[in-house]
């Protein structure tokens, strides 16, 4: 439509573009340059799909107008130019576009109207597992193990490849989704061909996973929604949004001599989780912009949903053409780049400061070494601090401070674990592993992974951990036999640059050595703990701690055995794996003794920042264009799969892959929302329960109702893989939907795990077992908690479980943005207490029958009556309906996003 008459042209070397121009709409709308850089990509998509209907030029009007007020109650529709998919998430996306296709094809339609009509990429990384380690042969026997354990997923994503178009699949064994994006996939301007004419636009995008904001950093606007979300946009759908408040987040100074990104990151997260931000974008600026490398931006970028924002944004500048170079982007490209951000106005230039709804500062040179734990990444302690705030959680738990063991490892002296028991007894608690003999102890650190997308992406830091791990061999250090190290690279570049610099065989003596490209214990693909290990945390009911480098460490995330879990920087992940425990001030106290038999400090291996800048001019632009040449092909393992060619997918009788319920019976049109009642409260959860929480992604307890599926079907306790992997199955995700061990349901007394109690009968259960029994009898069911429900990963299933297992509301304080979008998309309606009003002020106990009326006439925002009928006697309350957009409750009286969309292409 282009109302504005906004359309223009562009040259760039011998190469003309059309592009819809910021500085012809500010004739209109008013003086553009101070509105947040954000909000210009937003503001440029409104102008390019201008349609009179999803995009108006009161929307148009309304972004410009944001300047005024620096906030909105405007919605917008917004179409990024990609979708960004990793595996967990990308399988369930494919089953259900598989499912359409089925439905489609019922009701009497071609299947093939069913096609992502926006670019997709899926990256296969969240599927290897740290099953072997500490030797050369790690990384091989890992990549065997996981296309034995994914074979049937990835037979079913190669039938994708083939049948969808606009739909690509990285392979496994590459790298994670992230930072395959920000060395590869990401182009901060995109092009398209239309009618003989290029068109340039912003590169932007949503992704599956919450962490897809990593590529802010390469100025590229893009954020985390959950899979239903995700494949809307896909399917053309526009994603609905209100106008955001835009919170500018000032970098002044530099980092001091010692300090990581990582330090930076912890700090940054710190800062803005306190401040709130949640559902609000972040944008950087300042001076400190001009000496902040790219990939310390990213690291920034990547933690967004740790600090909860929807996006942490880095401008284009100097700094991203810098990086755009080095990984292997074409001249032409970094030229349209560059010109296109000045000619639009996209480019920061020095002292540049928009108009923004809030504001923090941080000067960089107050930033200190630091890790975030134990269990929530927004909660930074300074490395100082951590012996004694650990200490301080065994208080708690225990009561006390236990001493720590003295000579707890003997090997050094020569015993056995045999001459142990001669000298202690049996009860003694020491453990013999490949030859060590140890006592473990509480405190001490088990797992020691270098891994994740935020630090294994930024070389500065990887080299750090190389150069540690040099220091330390040259001092003779080595790990503690009790600490399960590992290295999981986010890209094949980076072993190259590690072998380049000569650090790669340092880290192998220590025992990092590489496991596997991809998203291994960040997200639960930890494996399996020594058995000697694992025997003592459970017989003596240890508090242990993993050390990683990654972004999330909620509870029962990492390992159910570890309690405690530590981010930290790729440096500090070896000095503890060093150390052993974190019952030590490492600032002072030593790591250990060297041949010599002195004491070594931290402070004696850590790197310069000199040493680091050195390592660093190792990585290479043909290192990039080496990894990337044919990043789409695979291994032999992986062409060698067949593919069946068909365009409605064959289903069959997997563990892994089965067609999910959600189209049954689903007619042309939607039938009226009835009202909930007399529902039953399925669980009644406290804060902060995240989507780990409520949908977990690690190990499947062999006595749990998915393991219990599982064994049922044949597969054995060793071939269970995870939650994770099985996502393309409802049957096992249902049954572990609020499965996590440490999710406690206030139904029940110091109960930790997924049990519940099921009324009226009283009996104790797992919440699976117990929503079926209330499905017998046709009873509806509710899910009642507390503040910021549902943080963490953009996980689909914790939506899509909820909905299965007949739950028809959740009751909250508050939610995090991601999650409650999913909740509308399963046609689960999410309220929220009134202020003031929470389970503890209404003295709930579960037992409450709860009846919710006016479903059916809802408005976004408007306000329902919730009954709660019990010993109390009854009590209403008026919640909000947290459906906050009309698309929202459109998607909701429909049952669902895709739904909607389904019945639009009929």
């Amino acid at each position: 439509m282009d109302s504005l008459n906004t359309l223009s042209e562009l040259k760039v070397g011998d190469k003309q573009y059309h592009y819809y121009s910021l500085k012809k709409a500010a004739e209109t709308l008013g003086d553009l340059t101070r509105l947040p850089f954000t909000l210009k990509v937003l503001l440029e998509n409104q102008l390019r799909f201008e349609d009179g209907e999803t995009a108006t030029k009161a929307d148009i009007k309304a972004l410009a107008d944001w300047q005024k007020t620096a906030s909105s109650t405007h919605e917008i529709g917004y179409r990024p130019a990609r979708v960004l998919m990793q595996d967990f998430t990308g399988v369930p996306g494919v089953v259900d576009l598989a499912s359409m296709r089925d439905a489609v094809k019922k009701l009497g339609a071609d299947p093939e109207k069913v096609n992502p009509l926006t670019p997709v990429d899926l990256v296969i990384d969240h599927s290897v597992m740290v099953d072997h380690y500490g030797d050369a042969s790690a990384f091989k026997d890992n990549v065997r193990i996981e296309m034995e354990r994914n074979r049937e997923r990835y037979e079913f994503l190669r039938w994708g490849q083939q049948a969808f178009d606009n739909f690509s699949v990285v392979p496994p064994g590459t790298g994670i989704c992230h930072q395959v994006n920000l060395e590869y996939l990401g182009r901060a301007v995109f092009t398209r061909e239309e009618d003989g004419k290029t068109f340039a636009y912003p590169d932007t995008l949503v992704g599956t996973d919450s962490h897809t904001t990593m590529i802010n950093g390469l100025g590229v606007l893009g954020w985390g929604v959950g899979g239903i979300e995700a494949e809307a946009a896909m399917l053309g759908q526009p994603v609905s949004m209100l106008i955001p408040e835009v919170v500018g987040f000032k970098l002044n100074g530099k980092l001091n001599e010692g300090i990581t990104a990582t330090d930076l990151v912890l700090t940054v997260t710190q800062m803005l989780r306190s401040r709130g931000v949640v559902g609000k974008f972040v944008e950087f600026y300042g001076d400190g912009l001009d000496d902040l490398p790219l990939a310390d931006r990213a690291t920034i970028a990547n933690m967004a949903p740790e600090y909860g924002a929807t996006c942490g944004f880095f401008p284009l500048d100097g700094e991203t053409l810098n990086y755009m170079r080095l990984s292997g982007r074409s001249d032409e490209q970094i030229a349209l780049v560059e010109a296109y951000a000045k000619e639009q106005g996209l480019w920061r230039e020095p002292g540049h400061e928009p108009v923004f709804s809030d504001t923090l500062e941080l000067d960089m040179t107050e930033v200190v070494a630091s890790l975030a734990g134990p269990k929530r990444p927004q909660d930074r302690v300074a490395l100082t601090d951590i012996k004694q705030v650990f200490e301080k959680i065994l208080d708690e738990q225990l009561g006390e401070v236990p001493d720590i063991e003295e000579g707890k490892w003997l090997s050094e002296g020569g015993q056995t674990a045999v001459d142990v028991e001669q000298s202690y007894g049996k009860d003694a608690g020491y453990s013999e592993l490949e030859g060590e003999t140890f006592r473990l102890d509480h405190g001490d650190v088990v797992i020691a992974a270098i891994t994740s997308c935020t630090n294994t992406s930024n070389p500065s830091v990887m080299l750090a951990a190389g150069l540690v791990a040099r220091k330390a061999r040259e001092k003779g250090l080595r790990s503690k036999p009790w600490v399960k190290t590992s290295l999981a690279p986010g890209s094949k570049v980076v072993t190259e640059y590690l072998t380049s610099a000569g650090v790669q065989e340092d880290l192998n003596a220590l025992g990092f050595n590489l496991v596997g490209y991809g998203c291994t214990t960040c997200i639960g693909n930890s494996g399996p703990l020594p058995d000697p290990v694992e025997a003592a945390i459970n017989e003596r009911d240890l508090t242990v701690a993993s050390v990683l480098s990654g972004n999330r460490n909620f509870e029962g995330r990492v390992h159910p055995n570890v309690r405690t879990n530590w981010l930290a920087s790729p440096p500090l992940v070896v000095a503890y794996a060093l150390a052993g425990t974190v019952r030590t001030d490492l600032s002072k106290e030593p790591l250990g003794k060297d041949t010599e038999g002195n004491d070594v400090f931290l402070k004696d291996i850590w790197p310069t920042q000199a040493e680091i800048a050195t390592a660093v001019e190792q990585v290479r632009t043909d290192m990039y264009r080496k990894e990337y040449a044919e990043v789409f092909n695979g291994d032999e393992t992986w062409q060698a799969i067949e593919v069946p060619e068909a365009e409605v997918y064959e289903w069959k009788d997997s563990t892994y892959i089965q067609h999910p319920p959600f189209f049954e019976g689903m007619g042309r049109e939607p039938e009226p929302i009835k009202d909930v009642e007399n529902a039953r409260v399925l669980a009644m959860l406290g804060d902060s329960v995240t989507t780990d929480h409520i949908s977990p992604a690690g190990a499947i307890k062999p006595d749990s109702p998915a393991g219990r599926y599982l064994k049922e079907h044949g597969v054995e306790v060793k071939d269970f893989n995870s939650y994770g992997s099985r996502r393309g199955n409802h049957e096992v995700m249902m049954r572990g939907t609020f499965a996590n061990v440490r999710i406690r349901n206030e139904m029940l007394d110091d109960v930790e795990g997924g049990e519940t109690r099921h009324v009226p009968s009283g009996e104790q259960m797992a919440i699976y077992d117990a929503a079926m029994k209330y499905a017998e009898d046709k009873t509806p069911l509710v899910v009642v908690a507390g503040k910021e429900y549902g943080t963490g990963s953009s996980r689909d299933w914790a939506a899509k479980g909820t909905l299965l297992l007949g739950v028809r509301a959740v009751i909250a304080e508050s939610y995090e943005r991601i999650h409650r979008s999913n909740l509308i998309g399963m046609g689960v309606v999410p309220l929220q207490f009134p202020k003031g009003e929470s389970r503890q002020s209404l003295g709930l106990t579960g037992d409450e029958e709860v009846s919710i009326s006016g479903l059916n006439d809802l408005s976004a925002g408007g306000k329902v009556k919730v009954t709660f009928k019990g010993k109390k006697g009854e009590q209403q309350v008026e919640a909000l309906c947290r459906i906050d957009t009309d698309n929202e409750l459109e998607y909701y009286r429909h049952g669902g996003i895709l739904q909607y969309v389904l019945r639009g292409m009929l």
